[in-house]
């Protein structure tokens, strides 16, 4: 009965991961999404990664702004499913593990499934859904010639009132900030882990910085969606 609750719960981690992206980019839109457990917790881990974003001018690097980000945990304990230490699976997506992800169905979420033992919160074969970032190049041709466009979408999870009074996810867009830089060449994203002295760190995410080239004086726009996550709003 644990296996299935674990299997059936996958698929509605994976529906809070596809809502996510509905929500991050409409202010004040509101999506509530119901799952079923009799052995395992939700749980909403604050500061789970944090993103610092730097961009190349073609003479030196400069330091933009950090973002970190919360993530939404299904734990099983291990007591009552358990696979095997260091097991790990991909939902979505399946083929590629990096945090950025390109194109515009790149997802700005990632779904996974790991077993780590031990960590400081306790022993779980675990359900994981953290945000990734979606990025998106497109050219304009006006009057004064060809303008490239580099964006960036991030999503970032932030707790909310907790109330769990019944067993759902509550998530709630709640603002936008749009941050430009022009004359770029490169961009540098590196990823550090608040809570990596838990157990939360490369390792368990298997996420390491990236540097992208861009065409040269590139417009770069970062759009960060700010989501607030509600433990069991009734």
């Amino acid at each position: 009965m644990a296996e299935n609750e674990f299997s059936t719960n996958k698929q509605f981690m994976l529906t809070t991961g596809l809502q996510i992206d509905d929500i991050a980019w409409t202010i004040g839109r509101t999506q509530t999404v119901r799952y079923s457990s009799q052995y395992g917790n939700m749980k909403f881990q604050s500061l789970a990664v944090k993103y610092t974003f730097e961009v190349y001018d073609g003479s030196s690097w400069s330091t933009l702004f950090s973002n970190t980000t919360g993530m939404i945990l299904f734990n099983m304990p291990v007591a009552m499913y358990s696979v095997s230490n260091n097991y790990s699976e991909r939902v979505m997506p399946v083929s590629n593990a990096a945090f950025l992800q390109e194109g515009p169905s790149a997802p700005v979420t990632q779904v996974f499934c790991v077993e780590k033992l031990p960590m400081n919160d306790g022993n779980y074969t675990r359900i994981v859904v953290v945000p990734t970032i979606r990025m998106l190049n497109s050219a304009i041709v006006g009057q004064g010639g060809v303008t490239n466009y580099t964006k960036f979408y991030i999503p970032v999870l932030v707790q909310g009132d907790h109330q769990y009074m019944s067993q759902s996810i509550t998530i709630t867009g709640n603002d936008i900030t749009k941050i430009v830089q022009r004359g770029v060449t490169q961009v540098r994203i590196s990823v550090t882990y608040p809570n990596g002295g838990s157990g939360f760190n490369a390792d368990f995410f298997n996420f390491y910085s990236e540097t992208v080239d861009v065409p040269t004086g590139s417009m770069v726009e970062f759009f960060i969606g700010k989501v607030i996550v509600t433990l069991g709003k009734v």
